[in-house]
């Protein structure tokens, strides 16, 4: 139970963190904030704990694939945004990641299906 709390506390502090850099001179660095790999870590020491080496390098080859659909998010809500408003450009943006998750996701299975 502990372990949970503390992931949670890590992701409250990670929100904390973010909202203040918003409001500051520097707010660009808030969209480096979630790019920390703190649940990262969590996910390859749980996975490294619990599984083989090969595994945990599968983990981290597909967690190098999952930035395609991050990529594909940021240059959605770049071009969006310039011509719709905020709800529409976030909710377009998440279609495009959702998109690419699923593309990803079959090609990933496709190609190390176990």
């Amino acid at each position: 139970m502990a372990a949970l709390f503390i992931k949670c506390l890590i992701g409250a502090v990670t929100v904390l963190i973010i909202a203040l850099l918003s409001r500051t001179k520097v707010f660009f660095i808030a969209g480096l904030v979630p790019l920390f790999p703190t649940f990262a870590l969590i996910a390859h020491y749980i996975v490294g704990t619990e599984r083989s080496m090969e595994q945990l390098r599968l983990t981290a080859l597909f967690g190098l694939w999952s930035l395609i659909p991050y990529a594909a998010y940021l240059g959605a809500v770049y071009v969006l945004s310039l011509r719709y408003s905020l709800a529409v450009t976030l909710t377009g943006a998440i279609g495009v990641w959702i998109v690419f998750a699923a593309i990803i996701l079959l090609v990933w299975t496709r190609l190390y299906s176990a």
